[in-house]
């Protein structure tokens, strides 16, 4: 095993949580049972590898967030398991009945595992004990609001991972905190906030001197969840998307097991978009108990390792789905395909290791210490490629000389096939009333284009310019966008992990126009913007044959 493998041997968290619904009319209490981290290693070292699972709740609002965040130094795997739990009694009887026969609310471990139907994960199957609690209990998976970013959280204080303790905010409870208590009345939360939706926003900060909650005693800044890149699916439903579309940020289930897995490696403070967002009660539990009393928990069960340990989801010795441990090499390697010769997305790669006239458009891949996305095949052995991600705290007025200030940071191979651009364009003005969208929120794509004077700002090879890095123009942008080409999706162009970048385009003096979170075209903003949540993507155009 080498010194590397031993830094990074398998991190496993187990974390059970619970919401819990008590008498009719009455409010809700949530539990976070315990969080089990274990980080094995040979040898003592300083790298820390740990995530921490969230759960905010609030009886009043009856919102419920459950996420995982790494906290860590080093990428993790993420999978999440419910099960379900449901007893009622009359007035005038005097025990409870559970739903389904042979559980009991003090056994976690006999509740029924959530499994959902092959094709549609709103849907419990039919033909297992959990499609009992179908009219019962309505689960909301995902997170998605009209016209708004990922939802904000506080990261976690805790960065001990033999630390068991959940990060409970609100009305939750973690199971050791609050000594294992399943009356939904007992206190045990471990982390800040009342657990109402969207409690935290941009620029927040907290305290923790005391400490308050476990953990450090510093002030931490809120973060922003990772904005999903399509609701939660059965594997049923990913095996039938496109293979580049396999791997991202959203939850995919095993309808075998009922196991969700996060589709994407989660980087190093990131957390994960959220897997369930509400559990609402129907009706139709009024009438089972009309005057009497019921129970209602959920149990979460989580899984963290690191990735080159992703056969501990696999020897379980569970009966997975038949497309399960593909689908966890694609995590893996950050692709379900390896585009011919190229190294994987996530291998960090000589200049020389390339074809890149093998690859598609929008594929990524890691060269001389930083992440690209190929964008185009340019003929003549010129191939055009951004950062995929925007480097931050950067206003429109300086990206220049950030741009100047990056590409000198790159190995001096990487600068040798760098191609020369003009050293300035002619980028027109982009204004808001000559714009019609192809659709006003989203801001997609722009449809008349070429009736505007940026049509032709458009980057080429210019021998009499300079090797260098450029920003693209609102011309590239929109010629680069659509099924096939180097940004094939809105959330493929720009999410919250990825940041928001500026284009070159400006409108009038002091304001310009950049890619949002969510990929559509955002302002135009103040050219003085510059903040933690986006900035700069500088693009190059590269020749191999050079």
């Amino acid at each position: 095993m080498t010194p590397e493998k031993k830094k990074q041997r398998r991190l496993r968290n187990l974390a059970l949580l619970s919401l819990l619904l008590l008498a009719v009319g009455g409010t809700f209490a949530f539990q976070a049972f315990n969080q089990r981290a274990i980080n094995d290693r040979l040898n003592e070292v300083d790298i820390n590898v740990g995530g921490r699972v969230h759960d905010y709740y609030n009886r009043d609002t009856e919102n419920k967030d459950v996420f995982v965040e790494n906290y860590g130094e080093r990428p993790i795997m993420a999978r999440i398991r419910l099960s379900e739990f449901l007893e009622t009694r009359q007035r005038d009887e005097t025990d409870f009945t559970p739903l389904v026969a042979g559980t009991s609310r003090d056994d976690v471990e006999n509740w029924t595992t959530w499994i959902p139907s092959a094709g549609n994960i709103n849907d419990r199957e039919n033909s297992n004990a959990s499609n009992a609690f179908d009219q019962y209990a309505n689960l909301i998976f995902g997170w998605e609001r009209s016209g708004q970013d990922a939802p904000w959280y506080m990261p976690t204080f805790n960065h001990d991972n033999l630390d068991l303790r959940t990060a409970a905010a609100g009305h939750a409870r973690d199971w050791i905190e609050g000594n294992e208590a399943t009356d939904a009345v007992t206190d045990g939360a471990t982390h800040p906030g009342d657990g109402i939706d969207a409690y935290w926003s941009a620029g927040g900060s907290f305290d923790n001197s005391g400490p308050i909650w476990p953990g450090e005693e510093v002030t931490n800044q809120t973060a922003q969840n990772l904005q999903q890149d399509r609701a939660p699916m059965t594997m049923d439903q990913w095996v039938t998307l496109p293979n580049y579309q396999k791997i991202g940020n959203f939850w995919v289930v095993d309808p075998n097991t009922g196991w969700a897995y996060w589709a994407n490696r989660l980087d190093s403070e990131q957390a994960s978009s959220y897997l369930l967002d509400a559990a609402e009660m129907t009706a139709a539990i009024e009438d089972k108990v009309f005057n009497g009393f019921y129970y209602y928990g959920i149990h979460v069960e989580s899984g963290l390792v690191s990735p080159d340990q992703h056969e501990e989801f696999l020897n379980d010795g569970e009966q997975h789905h038949a497309d399960l441990a593909e689908f966890l090499r694609g995590i893996q390697n950050g692709a379900m395909h390896d585009d011919g010769p190229n190294p994987l997305p996530n291998e960090d790669s000589a200049p020389a290791a390339f074809d890149f006239s093998t690859m598609r458009p929008g594929r990524i891949f890691t060269m001389a210490g930083e992440r690209y996305r190929y964008l185009e095949d340019m003929d003549n052995g010129n191939h055009m490629i951004i950062r995929d991600d925007a480097i931050r705290d950067i206003n429109f007025y300086n990206q220049e000389g950030a741009m100047d200030d990056w590409y000198s940071t790159l190995s001096q191979e990487v600068q040798d096939m760098v191609q020369p651009v003009s050293d300035s364009f002619d980028t027109g003005q982009l204004l808001p009333e000559d714009i019609i969208w192809d659709d006003d929120e989203s801001r997609w794509m722009i449809t008349n284009l070429a009736a505007l004077n940026i049509a032709n700002d458009v980057t080429e090879i210019d021998p009499s310019g300079s090797p260098r890095a450029f920003v693209l123009s609102v011309a590239d942008v929109l010629r680069l966008s659509g099924p096939g080409r180097g940004f094939p999706t809105a959330l493929e162009r720009g999410h919250g992990a990825l940041g928001w970048w500026w284009t070159r385009t400006p409108w009038l003096p002091g304001r310009a126009w950049r890619v949002g979170n969510r990929g559509g075209f955002a302002g135009p903003d103040s050219i003085g913007i510059a903040n933690s949540t986006g900035g700069m993507r500088p693009a190059l155009i590269i020749n191999q044959g050079n």
